[in-house]
């Protein structure tokens, strides 16, 4: 469930027009609903804490979904944690009022300066996810005196996700250490005094719409765990990642959290461990949308029409980086008989399409549309390629709405540059 719907005919969000919004704020522009962010997260807690077994999960969201500081106050509010890859997403975490001891910090390639930045901020616990971050950690940690909490990454050889190039749980990813080195590397954690290992993760990837993966990688972790036990190792912590999908309107209805969190507890339910999880695209896709204006509408002698907006494959590069799907909807639909449309932005990239013969309400120049479901991944991930202007945010409340991120002026970007001295 979102908070987007038609009202006296024209997309709202929540009780605000995107038609005001886009009058108010310019375009393109991206519109967040709180009420939105707020029910996603407590329906996934919900279906967590329905079950005795799983304990009192931890909930990290997952930063790099979208990492505006209004958003993650918003969940921040509601006693959300952080998944972090950055020590700006660290950052990010702390600023938005997520206290210290909610963070986790992941990520394949941490500096020794990100890593002593998350020891002495007091962080959650690091995912070590190679021997030679292990060693690096050990190496930070003696200097800076702080001990801190370790978790191994294992990549449990289960791959799952929307595309290749978001599954991450496979042997030949990049991410985490294999079951043959888990055992080893947990062992030299444990037996190493400038660390405190407590515990095992992993994730296998991203927009995962079937049980059956997680399942199976959840069922590696449980078995990891008991061996490490039976060896006389102490096991108290147990990070199960995210990567439950959505609904993108183009591929199969994805698993409820209800379902998710009924799975996690027939696997893992009962091991006595502390668990995480570390949802992001479910908490924020579906809780935000992208409204561009229709330059023109160039239509072909074969009859090819090109819809050519002034949103671009730099403010929202999903559908050119992972042939992503986006339901495209007229904020103020015409009547008429749907038309096919080739959706494109205007840089100069034949891969800035959007999408291509897509039957849509008639069009013309000057019309709003929401691409939806583009709360995640898509203002975090945007550039200012060809020199256009990072494009604004917008939180919405009820009837009240905010610019949570502004849109820059060319003489702010250009300022943020200088000439070499013998220019």
């Amino acid at each position: 469930m979102n908070h987007f719907d038609l009202r006296e005919g024209a997309l709202a969000c929540e009780s605000v027009s995107l038609a005001a919004i886009a009058r108010a704020v310019g375009t393109p522009v991206y519109v967040y609903s709180s009420a939105t962010l707020e029910r996603h997260y407590q329906v996934f807690r919900d279906a967590l804490t329905a079950h005795p077994a799983l304990g009192s999960p931890a909930i990290a969201y997952a930063v790099k979904a979208n990492s505006n500081l209004s958003v993650l106050a918003t969940l921040a509010r509601l006693g959300a944690g952080a998944d972090t890859v950055s020590q700006g997403e660290i950052r990010r975490a702390l600023a938005a009022g997520i206290p210290p001891e909610r963070i986790v910090f992941s990520g394949v390639g941490k500096t020794s300066e990100e890593l002593a930045f998350a020891l002495k901020a007091g962080v959650a616990q690091i995912n070590v996810e190679s021997e030679p971050e292990l060693k690096r950690l050990t190496g930070v940690a003696r200097a800076v005196g702080v001990r801190p909490a370790v978790v191994i990454r294992v990549n449990p050889d289960v791959g799952a996700g929307g595309h290749a190039k978001i599954s991450t749980g496979g042997h030949e990813s990049k991410f985490g250490v294999s079951l043959a080195e888990a055992e080893r590397l947990y062992r030299l954690a444990e037996t190493d005094d400038a660390l405190n290992a407590v515990g095992l993760a992993c994730h296998i990837g991203s927009q995962i719409t079937d049980l059956a993966p997680l399942e199976a990688a959840f069922g590696v972790m449980r078995d990891l765990v008991l061996r490490l036990r039976a060896q006389g190792w102490t096991v108290e912590r147990l990070d199960l990642g995210g990567g439950l999908g959505v609904s993108y309107f183009n591929n199969p209805e994805p698993p409820s959290p209800r379902a998710f969190a009924a799975m996690a507890a027939s696997v893992v339910g009962g091991l006595d461990v502390e668990l995480a999880f570390e949802p992001g695209r479910v908490i924020a896709a579906n809780a935000g949308v992208l409204v561009a204006r229709v330059i023109h509408v160039h239509e072909r002698p074969d009859g090819r029409r090109f819809a050519v907006l002034d949103a671009a494959m730099n403010d929202l590069i999903r559908p050119a980086m992972y042939e992503a799907y986006h339901d495209i909807r007229p904020v103020a639909p015409r009547p008429g008989a749907a038309v096919s449309y080739d959706v494109v932005g205007p840089v100069c990239e034949t891969g800035d399409t959007f999408t291509r013969d897509r039957l849509l309400a008639p069009l013309e120049g000057d019309d709003l549309v929401a691409f939806m479901s583009a709360g995640a991944y898509g203002a975090v991930m945007s550039s200012e390629y060809n020199t256009r202007p990072l494009i604004p945010e917008v939180l919405v409340r009820g009837d009240a709405f905010a610019v949570v991120r502004a849109r820059p002026s060319y003489e702010e970007m250009l300022s943020r540059e200088t000439r070499a001295p013998w220019l």
